[in-house]
């Protein structure tokens, strides 16, 4: 063979050898599961729930200004948000039934507003019309900086609690419980001269505070029974808030430092992924590259709770928000996350490359995350990935909604 064929030979073999390499992940010979997607919008909005809004029995999509009715999800509205600084005056949806009519609301609360909103479902009548939803105040926390918000049951008594994670390191981590409040209300009655009004005092729903500590916030948020006693704890970017053994709402939390500032996911997440009997934890770098497991150790002499840190993937950024859902169906459950499109308008590292989500599959055999492609190249995530069969067909669908779009990718199976 002449020279110039033998260097055209090892340049071959050195690309396949570097595409191999690269491909990383994806060598896998598990069989993947496929999805088709479908755009229902685009704006800024980076928030999305599921929920069967019209009581049809069907999961809907609610995101943002719009609600989407399955089994076409063609956009209704549902609430006006102003545009700010390349995001909208909103970080994240949340479906619940606030005023306990068996209507599904929204709630809703802001980066920078200090304000939660609930949003009134108008009822058959009213969702067929297309009317807006009444916003309605529940409860002007005072607190700014939000980075993401949750529902999450902390008193145990099936009925969620609303928790902000704030990215300035100040705020206190504040538990908020639905409750009611006394309002008046001027009412009329009668015309004329028979006209009357009166003020009355009526019940509206509203949050109640309950603080949990104020000795640390910072981005990033989970819960889950970190140091294995049977109580679900607090986790934020730079430590843990322990639960109490008496009422969590009414007793302070210890906080616990225990590691440095991880500008982390919203949220992260408690499992025990290797089944040894200790809780590990999941997380992604917000605005950075890094996606880890953190594999629980014995806790050191001073019981200070210690991991094995794990890279699961680095090859994209922002992976913001984290998900479990069992997608193949054999019990379970997958790792979803992927791109936070334009997070920080794109200034962070790896802020302009492309959009992409994938799925991890956890290898006991192996002993760690084997990736699988969702979505690349058109869709990312934006501060929440939602799951559930929005097509009836027994197999779990992904929703997510980013400065790309608000997107279902709907499950086909394992192919």
């Amino acid at each position: 063979m002449a020279p110039s064929q033998i260097a055209k030979t090892i340049a071959v073999c050195l690309v396949v050898m570097c595409a191999a390499n690269l491909s990383g992940f994806a060598q896998d010979k598990i069989p993947t599961v496929k999805f088709t997607s479908k755009l229902l919008t685009v704006d800024a909005n980076e928030g999305i729930d599921l929920a069967d809004i019209n009581q049809d029995g069907k999961l809907d999509v609610v995101a943002g200004r719009n609600w989407y009715p399955a089994p076409e999800f063609a956009a209704h509205p549902l609430r006006l948000i102003e545009d700010w600084n390349g995001y909208v005056h909103s970080n994240g949806d949340f479906c619940i039934d606030v005023d306990k009519d068996g209507w599904i609301d929204v709630v809703a609360g802001a980066f920078v507003p200090t304000e939660v909103y609930w949003y009134k479902n108008p009822g058959a009548d009213g969702l067929k019309l297309g009317q807006l939803w009444e916003q309605r105040l529940l409860k002007n926390t005072e607190i700014s900086q939000n980075e993401a918000s949750f529902l999450h049951d902390f008193d145990g008594d099936n009925q969620p609690e609303w928790i902000s994670n704030s990215w300035n390191k100040n705020n206190p981590v504040v538990i908020w419980k639905f409750g009611t409040a006394t309002e008046e209300v001027e009412k009329t009655t009668g015309k004329g001269k028979n006209k009357k009004t009166s003020i009355e005092k009526v019940a509206v729903p509203t949050l109640v505070k309950h603080v949990v500590g104020v000795d640390g916030n910072t981005h990033g948020m989970g819960f889950g029974d970190i140091n294995n006693d049977g109580r679900e704890d607090i986790l934020i970017a730079t430590g843990w808030y322990e639960r109490p053994q008496s009422d969590p709402l009414n007793t302070k939390w210890k906080f616990h430092p225990d590691w440095a500032d991880l500008h982390a996911s919203c949220p992260m997440l408690v499992r025990d992924i290797d089944a040894d009997g200790r809780n590990d934890i999941l997380w992604g770098k917000g605005h950075d590259f890094g996606l880890y497991w953190w594999q629980a150790q014995e806790p050191d002499k001073e019981g200070k709770l210690t991991f094995k840190q794990h890279l699961i993937d680095d090859s994209f950024s922002q992976p913001h928000t984290i998900h479990l859902a069992d997608l193949d169906g054999n019990g379970t459950e997958e790792l979803i996350s992927g791109k936070r499109v334009l997070a920080h308008n794109g200034r962070d590292p790896g802020g302009m490359e492309m959009p992409c989500m994938y799925y991890y599959r956890w290898d006991k055999t192996k002993n760690q995350f084997i990736r699988h492609i969702i979505e690349e190249g058109h869709i990312g995530t934006g501060l929440q990935i939602r799951t559930g069969d929005l097509n009836q067909d027994g197999n779990i669908d992904i929703a997510v909604a980013g400065k790309d779009g608000t997107w279902i990718l709907l499950n086909q199976g394992i192919e």
